[in-house]
């Protein structure tokens, strides 16, 4: 039997690379090509030919199910996936069937292009809300509900294409929802145009976000100059709700300086303003929209931006841009970011479950596409903002053919801890699973049980003497996992003495010759 307690600086290692990106809070971005996983099931166009997507180390991405114009999800408390279908007025569930394809039956039919998913709890009662264009239900939900059951209507007379003074126009009618830790209901209501001052003086303004009572009592407006927020959601453990927006489109240039492009639509500037948005929005906040463009070509980047005067509505600074709530991160422009969710408090891998991710949808009036993939931000928990993005999934873009075969909208967690992606182009879910690298692993208890410590398969030695093995106590050492492909050596003491080998394999015990007693393992 082998005794110590391997030292806690070399506990969860996964590899050297892991642990120097860890170590400046940024964890691996998306860098392997991998082969989409498709079941034989799924193969109907864009999946009748192989498809790829490049994803981080350690990970695999899979069609988990088809869905047409799948947009947004949530999981139930007992781990079935609603997933809302606008176009057929529906909202699906799906349902995990062992081995085989996913079960998936109508949840609830018959809205009016249902879009954003919430399951919330107050007191011993869970409700599903699900959004209309033109009102907010609730469902009591109990666990295994296949079928909607018990509907309240909560909030009513919310604006889309049918309000008479929109006359059946309305560009961004689809509503999206969040409730905080206090049961207040939050509603994006989306601007109708791309840019136009009607929508901040109509009745409920647009461009806004409102809140209400849980029951729908109680509106008032919360903030406003967020063309379209899409996503919405909370930091875990607090009440700052954070909002995902797409911004406008086709903005003039709006400097009077020596280039003569003064209120032109200038292609190449378009291309990359103004930012979308991924901003803490406050209570009474405004965040410039239509008057008002954050501008991220100042020192400090897409972070904090100064605004523009947008040159349509506000040549004149008639509206004081100084005077409006700066953007905290800027997305590339016309990425069209849609679903937000905090991976904090999820069983998506430790790596990453301290920071957020968006699906950016993609672009449609940029001179190169951009967007078409999975953000992830690592978040920065002492001043509670998003670090620098980096690609969690990119590939629905071919960059060299210019060909887009998908386009991301939401993303949620399972219980599982796999990250689902919805697609309203490719018509699918996609799982995004971790699987763990291969570790040289030692057991306390027999069986590959009890207390352990994992170490690289990269070669390297640990020594006692140099902190990386304590020997102390009746702790003891009973069982050793050796991955394929790799030898272990453990002896006795630094300097070598009675040693032992171990190929592949898992031995539930070892070194009984050896004293009880180890200062040395070598991973060859």
């Amino acid at each position: 039997m082998l005794r110590g307690i391997l030292s806690t600086s070399l506990l969860s290692l996964m590899s050297l690379e892991i642990l120097t990106t860890t170590a400046l809070g940024i964890p691996p971005a998306a860098s392997v090509q991998t082969k989409l996983k498709v079941p034989s099931t799924m193969t109907d166009d864009p999946f009748n030919t192989n498809r790829y997507l490049k994803v981080p180390p350690n990970f695999s991405v899979s069609v988990y199910a088809r869905i047409k114009k799948a947009r947004f999800m949530a999981v139930a408390p007992n781990g079935d996936l609603l997933v809302s279908q606008p176009s057929t007025g529906k909202v699906l569930i799906v349902r995990p069937n062992g081995s085989k394809d996913p079960i998936i039956s109508d949840f609830v039919t018959g809205l009016r292009r249902p879009h954003d998913i919430v399951f919330h709890k107050i007191d011993n009662t869970t409700y599903v809300y699900i959004s209309e264009t033109h009102q907010i239900n609730r469902f009591i939900y109990k666990s295994g509900d296949i079928i909607a059951k018990n509907r309240q209507i909560v909030v009513t007379g919310l604006p889309d294409s049918s309000t008479s003074e929109l006359k059946g126009s309305y560009g961004h009618e689809l509503k999206n929802i969040a409730l905080d830790s206090n049961h207040k209901l939050y509603v994006s209501i989306a601007s109708t145009c791309n840019a136009c001052k009607e929508d901040t003086v109509s009745t409920p303004k647009r461009g806004a976000i409102y809140q209400y009572n849980a029951n729908g009592t109680n509106q008032r407006l919360f903030a406003q100059g967020l063309r379209n927020a899409e996503g919405l959601a909370f930091l875990p453990g607090t009440n700052d709700l954070w909002v995902v927006v797409n911004n406008r489109d086709q903005i003039a240039y709006p400097f009077n300086d020596s280039t003569g492009n003064y209120g032109k639509v200038i292609p190449s500037y378009v291309d990359n303003h103004p930012p979308e948005e991924f901003t803490k929005v406050r209570d009474g906040g405004n965040y410039g929209w239509p008057f008002c463009n954050p501008n991220p070509d100042t020192s400090t980047g897409l972070n904090n931006m100064p605004f523009d005067r947008d040159y349509e509505f506000n040549r004149d600074g008639s509206v004081n841009c100084n005077a409006m709530d700066r953007i905290n991160k800027g997305i590339q422009a016309h990425s069209a970011p849609l679903g937000l969710t905090f991976l904090q408090n999820t069983r998506f891998p430790s790596l990453y479950s301290s920071g957020a991710v968006t699906g950016l949808h993609g672009s449609w009036n940029r001179q190169k596409k951009t967007g078409y993939r999975i953000a992830y931000f690592p978040w920065n928990s002492t001043t509670k903002t998003p670090g620098e993005e980096i690609d969690l999934v990119s590939g629905w873009l071919v960059p060299t053919t210019q060909e887009v075969w998908g386009r991301p909208v939401d993303v949620a967690v399972d219980q599982q801890g796999n990250l689902l992606i919805s697609d309203d182009k490719g018509d699918a879910i996609y799982k995004l699973s971790y699987t763990p690298p291969a570790q040289v692993k030692v057991y306390r208890d027999p069986n590959l049980a009890g207390v352990s410590q994992s170490f690289p398969t990269s070669p390297g030695v640990y020594q006692a003497n140099k902190g990386d093995l304590n020997i102390v106590g009746n702790d003891t050492i009973s069982s050793l996992s050796v991955p394929p492909g790799k030898v272990v050596r453990v002896c006795q003491n630094e300097t070598g003495g009675r040693c032992r080998e171990f190929s592949a394999g898992d031995y539930k015990s070892v070194g009984a010759d050896l004293d009880n007693s180890i200062s040395f393992i070598e991973v060859k």
